[in-house]
């Protein structure tokens, strides 16, 4: 795998527009929409997925097809076969000037059934989570978990520690802030009150290199580019750690400032607010962003009476600090008091003692929001844990290795790709389709397999946590509850990688991997190739195959330049 020494420093490479790439259907989220603080968004996919839904699933499947949505245009015979098929589908204007690479398999014998320029490599964006999730399955193991733990050196006298408070962390994405008061409550329930020392928070479980290389200078307030540490918040139950939530509400009147709250409530971030509220009627323009290199978040522009909330999800600056702010909060909540200031990125001396402890849910819960969510923030979490744990080095370049390492056992031809993150934020990643696609395959002989497929998301499936970045996609095909995939998104660049069978239940794998197109989106091409394929019946690649036509550039469709679900507070 070929790959530069990590930098950390951002670029201005690949700035991505502020749009939502699919618009919702009318399907309801289901239960994983919004669930209560403190409820596991795994433990929720999971008991979702035991419970009857397929049936009513499939019914709003159905129904969107009746009602034309979502799905690709009309079909028509193909000269060719399955080749000409999907030749004809790559043939749209949208792809003038592009560049694709695109191959299909029969998983159960691997034979390849098409190919269009099979080892070109392109940007794959958030489809290097194929390989950064498989490699975390493999070399971690769906039990592994996230530790973080509360300790000292100091002398008890009653209910005074004498000496300094340590919180460490092992890189945990998931951690909210009602583990962070657990763990006060812990601390509190051993009798102490007053602590002489200073709160040290433990982040050296991972490098200081907090953002991953050549990542865009322009988003670094954006929530799906939180810098990266052992010691982490999430402000909610997509676990998007590293951010805080800042929502506007207009003012009483016209004139008045609007109404800012932070969640989690902290004083770490500093609000400036210079929003006006203006008369019912008037353009929202308020815009919120956190300024270069300090916590200093600015709401600005205007917010009209009457008008919904503004919700942004920003970023941070400096994650341990936030993690430390949060549970110095959260202790004196309790009734403990830190007598000295907070120190960073310290080491907790050996034989400290252990006061408490907080697990994370198992990787394999984990997979649930990391995947069907495109989360950037787990992938490089478990990209420095997979190197913490294979060569005691918690920074990019030994993960990558682990990852490179993990690839090549696999049969992935580990020298024809570069990857330098977890997440495919970067635009340096390059991949060819016939290495998505031998991954794909090798897989399926794991033993964590039915819990990593089981995390992709599927086609037109009702809720977050199932459907994820496809839940309005192929709706009233026959690939809707059918194909599983990962989505990939960035600014001329689009992947679409995973699975579907055919109209006589043949799995067939698939990698598609679309780059420097100028077409506003690409993905309608995406789904015509896969609704084919779902519609295609084993013959050989010459058999008789519909061609699905992509659906015209939709009226009023914004660029896809980002994964439908960076896109917060809207929906896939």
């Amino acid at each position: 795998m070929r790959r530069d020494e990590d930098s950390g420093t951002p670029s201005d490479a690949g700035a991505h527009g502020d749009v939502d790439a699919h618009p919702g259907t009318g399907v309801p989220q289901g239960p994983g929409a919004h669930p209560r603080p403190g409820v596991r968004r795994g433990a929720v996919a999971r008991r979702w997925a035991r419970r009857a839904v397929w049936p009513a699933a499939l019914a709003l499947a159905l129904t969107a097809g009746a009602l034309g949505l979502g799905s690709p245009a009309g079909a028509d015979p193909a000269p060719g076969g399955l080749p000409g098929a999907v030749d004809e589908i790559l043939a749209d204007p949208r792809m003038d000037g592009g560049g694709a690479s695109v191959v299909i398999a029969d998983a159960a014998t691997g034979e390849t059934l098409y190919a269009h320029r099979p080892d070109e490599r392109l940007m794959p964006a958030s489809n290097t989570k194929l390989a950064t999730s498989a490699a975390a399955m493999e070399l971690l193991g769906p039990g592994y978990t996230f530790r973080t733990d509360v300790l000292s050196t100091g002398v008890r006298r009653g209910s005074v520690l004498v000496g300094d408070l340590y919180l460490r962390g092992t890189g945990d994405p998931t951690a909210l802030a009602a583990d962070y008061d657990r763990l006060a409550a812990e601390v509190a329930a051993a009798g102490i009150k007053r602590v002489t020392g200073r709160l040290v928070a433990d982040d050296t479980r991972f490098d200081a290199q907090r953002l991953g290389r050549s990542w865009a200078g322009d988003d670094e307030s954006s929530y799906y580019s939180a810098q990266i540490s052992a010691l982490t918040v999430a402000p909610d139950t997509d676990y998007d750690a590293g951010t805080v939530i800042v929502e506007a509400v207009p003012g009483a009147a016209a004139g008045d400032r609007p109404k800012v709250t932070i969640t989690p409530p902290t004083s770490y971030v500093r609000v400036e607010n210079r929003g006006t509220t203006v008369p019912a009627g008037q353009r929202d323009t308020l815009s919120v962003e956190r300024r270069h290199g300090t916590n200093t978040i600015v709401v600005s522009g205007q917010i009209p009476l009457g008008a919904a909330a503004t919700k942004e999800w920003v970023t941070v600056w400096e994650p341990t600090g936030y993690a430390a702010a949060v549970f110095r909060d959260a202790l004196r909540g309790h009734g403990v008091r830190i007598g000295g200031p907070d120190l960073l990125g310290r080491a907790v001396p050996e034989g400290a003692r252990q006061l408490a402890v907080h697990r994370s849910m198992p990787l394999g819960e984990l997979l649930v929001p990391f995947m069907k969510l495109s989360n950037n923030m787990h992938a490089e979490a478990l990209t420095k844990a997979m190197g913490y744990e294979t060569a005691g080095s918690g920074s990019w370049g030994a993960g990558l290795d682990a990852i490179e390492g993990y690839l090549a056992k696999a049969g992935v031809d580990a020298g024809t790709i570069r990857q330098v993150d977890g997440s495919g934020l970067s635009r340096m990643d390059n991949f060819p389709a016939d290495q998505l696609v031998k991954l794909l395959l090798a897989v399926r002989d794991a033993p964590w397999y039915r819990d990593w497929h089981a995390a992709l998301p599927v086609a037109c499936a009702p809720g977050r946590f199932e459907g994820g970045t496809l839940r309005s996609r192929m709706c009233g095909t026959p690939a809707a509850l059918n194909a599983r995939a990962k989505t990939g998104s960035l600014t001329g660049a689009s992947a679409l990688s995973g699975y579907v069978k055919d109209a006589d239940g043949r799995e067939l794998v698939y990698g598609i991997v679309l780059n420097n197109y100028l077409a506003s989106s690409v993905k309608p091409l995406e789904d015509a190739i896969v609704v084919t394929l779902a519609r295609s019946r084993k013959g050989g690649a010459e058999a008789e195959v519909e061609t699905v036509r992509p659906t015209g550039a939709r009226s009023g469709e914004a660029p896809t330049d980002l994964e439908c679900s960076w896109i917060k507070p809207r929906v896939c």
